[in-house]
């Protein structure tokens, strides 16, 4: 995603790079330009002009010294390069990707389309021949699968059931299906709600020979793309598909954030898990074990919830926007106290 660039400049290069003579700021510019643009080595450029390697060290060092060749990296301009190494260090993230939030966003709590955009090209970067992708219902995961237009051959299988059975085949199971038409790889959806009345029935629901299938490949996922909700009306799909007294009892127990149908409290600590035996969703553990689980949330109102997902330790790489980066890195809690590349225990204390 960054790209080095060298810009050269043999004939005016300021007031301090005029005190070095015409043969030496041509010979300069010559090594400049085998080193940084034709990717010689020191000791190939000595070898070519007759001097010691210590030499060419030197002079390539005046050249940066004194504006002689100036080195830009570059990223797209919608992607922030600073936010995003801060964010990976503060959580020990393995990828962070922060995204310039839209000057004419509304926080909603709906993450930017935009995020699913990057979040496709980073599943191409991550995703290798033979994995098996993993993707959980979400905004965010459909938008990032329509944004798909390359990943390697893979399986794709679905990690949850669906928000609404009537809209499967615009959402969860629609994303499955786009994702592996791209790779060219088996799909294996699930045609069935996320959130059952009762335990007994999702478990019966589980049993069902396509669910079963599907259920087969969580433990050989490579590579998770999940959403995260805040505990609140329209920003977690959870929230939404329960009843007032639930919602009030969860919220009880300190509920602060939702990813596949777990709930967290603010510190990463998983609660609620009797509503996880009535939903059709990869279990903790199994999210635990996967290598690569990208979470995909933006916004300042989901920036809590964020938060307290990655304190859980579920999640490795995280692709976000600057409303939401610049309150994890400065209005969250205390600093995480594990990495979540140790992957904590989410039941943990």
């Amino acid at each position: 995603m960054a790209n080095g660039t060298v810009k050269e400049n043999a004939v005016s290069t300021g007031r301090s790079a005029m005190r070095m003579g015409p043969a030496e700021l041509v010979q300069a510019a010559a090594m400049a330009r085998r080193f940084y643009l034709e990717g010689k080595s020191k000791i190939q450029i000595a070898e070519e002009f007759g001097v010691s390697r210590f030499k060419v060290a030197r002079v390539l060092e005046t050249a940066l010294e004194r504006d002689l060749v100036r080195i830009e990296i570059r990223v797209p301009a919608e992607l922030d390069a600073e936010r995003s190494d801060a964010l990976r260090a503060r959580y020990g993230l393995r990828h962070a990707v922060v995204v310039e939030s839209p000057s004419d966003a509304e926080d909603d709590g709906v993450d930017p389309e935009n995020l699913g955009e990057v979040a496709a090209d980073l599943l191409a970067e991550l995703v290798t021949e033979g994995d098996v992708l993993g993707l959980a219902w979400g905004r965010s995961t459909i938008h990032m699968a329509v944004a798909l237009d390359r990943l390697p051959p893979c399986t794709v299988v679905q990690l949850t059931g669906v928000y609404d059975a009537g809209t499967a085949e615009r959402g969860s199971v629609e994303a499955v299906r786009r994702a592996a038409t791209v790779s060219g790889g088996e799909a294996h959806p699930i045609y069935a709600p996320m959130l059952l009345p009762d335990a007994t029935t999702a478990a019966a629901l589980r049993g069902q020979p396509g669910i079963a299938r599907a259920f087969e490949y969580f433990d050989k996922v490579t590579v998770a793309a999940v959403s995260i909700g805040s505990w609140e009306a329209g920003i977690s799909t959870v929230h939404d598909m329960l009843s007032p007294e639930e919602r009030a009892h969860y919220a009880s127990l300190g509920a602060a954030a939702e990813m596949s149908a777990h709930l967290f409290a603010a510190d990463g600590r998983r609660i609620g898990r009797d509503l996880g035996e009535r939903c059709i969703t990869v279990e903790a553990d199994r999210l635990r074990r996967i290598p690569e689980v990208v979470a995909i949330a933006g916004g300042g109102r989901k920036a809590g919830a964020i938060d307290a997902v990655l304190r859980s330790g579920l999640v490795t790489s995280l692709v976000t926007d600057t409303a939401a980066a610049d309150l994890l890195l400065h209005e969250t809690g205390a600093q995480p106290p594990r990495p979540a590349l140790e992957r904590a225990d989410p039941d943990g204390a």
